[in-house]
C-alpha cells in the first residue's frame, strides 16, 4: 500500500511523495473544516458504494457458471478492478488537467447515477453467486461461458474503475492529498471488503441511495466546473 501512495505522489507532480505527503497532512490536519470535511465523507460514500456495486456486478455475470469456473471469474474480477484503480489513479491528476474532461466525466456519472437509480427501483432478480452476497437484485444476466463472464466483467470493470477515479478525483479535486487517501482507500475495499460492502448495501439500501445522491451531486459539480474553469473548463473553447 505504501508502494502504492508512493507511485500514486510521483504521478501527481513536481515533489513526489515529500509534497503529496505534505498536502495529505494539510488536509487532514484541517479536516474539521467544511470543505475539507465534506470532501472527504463524498469520497468515503463513493468508494464504498462503488466497491459493493463492482463486487454485485462481477458475482452476477459469474452466476451462470460451474462453482470451479465461477469462482475463477470473480478472482480475475477482483484482481483486474485492482489493477485498473491503481492504473487510472497513477494518471488521474494529468486527466483531470484535459480541457473538457472534468466535463465529460460528469456527464459519464450522471449516467452511472441513472443506472444505479434503476437498479435500486426495479430491484430486479437474477441467479446470484453464493460467493457474493445482495448480488441476486442486480437484474443482470449470467454468461453463459466462462470467457464470455470473463470478457464482460473485464468491460464493467474498466467503466466502474474509472467512474471511481473520476468520481473520487472531482469529490476532492481541491483536497490533493483526501484524493490520494480516497484513491488508495478505494483500492483497499475493492481486495478487501467488496463482497462484505455488497452485503451490507443489500441489506440496508438507504446506504445505496445516500451513495447515489453523493454521486448525483459530484456529477453536477464536475459538469458545472468543467465548463466554467477558466484553466480546463470546456467553455474555455468557446470565450
Amino acid at each position: 500500500m505504501l508502494e502504492i501512495l508512493t507511485q500514486a505522489a510521483a504521478a501527481a507532480g513536481p515533489g513526489g511523495f515529500g509534497e503529496i505527503w505534505s498536502h495529505i497532512v494539510a488536509d487532514f490536519s484541517n479536516i474539521t473544516e467544511p470543505a475539507a470535511l465534506a470532501a472527504f465523507v463524498q469520497v468515503l460514500m463513493i468508494d464504498i458504494v462503488l466497491a459493493g456495486d463492482n463486487a454485485i456486478v462481477v458475482g452476477a455475470l459469474a452466476a451462470g457458471l460451474p462453482a470451479d469456473q465461477r469462482k475463477k471469474v470473480i478472482l480475475i474480477g477482483v484482481l483486474a478492478a485492482l489493477v485498473l484503480r491503481i492504473a487510472f489513479a497513477l494518471v488521474v491528476t494529468q486527466l483531470m488537467q484535459i480541457v473538457g474532461l472534468i466535463f465529460v466525466g460528469g456527464l459519464l456519472l450522471i449516467w452511472v447515477a441513472w443506472k444505479m437509480w434503476r437498479e435500486l427501483r426495479e430491484g430486479a432478480h437474477s441467479a446470484g453467486s453464493p460467493e457474493i452476497e445482495g448480488d441476486e437484485h442486480s437484474g443482470l444476466k449470467p454468461a453463459k461461458s466462462f470467457a464470455a463472464a470473463a470478457w464482460a466483467v473485464a468491460i464493467a470493470d474498466v467503466s466502474m474503475s474509472l467512474d471511481n477515479v473520476l468520481a473520487v478525483a472531482g469529490a476532492a479535486r481541491e483536497h490533493p492529498g483526501i484524493l490520494i487517501v480516497g484513491l488508495i482507500f478505494a483500492v483497499a475495499l475493492m481486495g478487501i471488503a467488496a463482497n462484505i460492502i455488497a452485503k451490507y448495501i443489500e441489506r440496508y439500501r438507504w446506504i445505496a441511495y445516500v451513495g447515489l445522491a453523493v454521486i448525483l451531486y459530484v456529477a453536477v459539480k464536475m459538469i458545472h466546473e468543467g465548463w466554467i474553469d477558466p484553466a480546463v473548463g470546456l467553455g474555455t473553447l468557446f470565450g
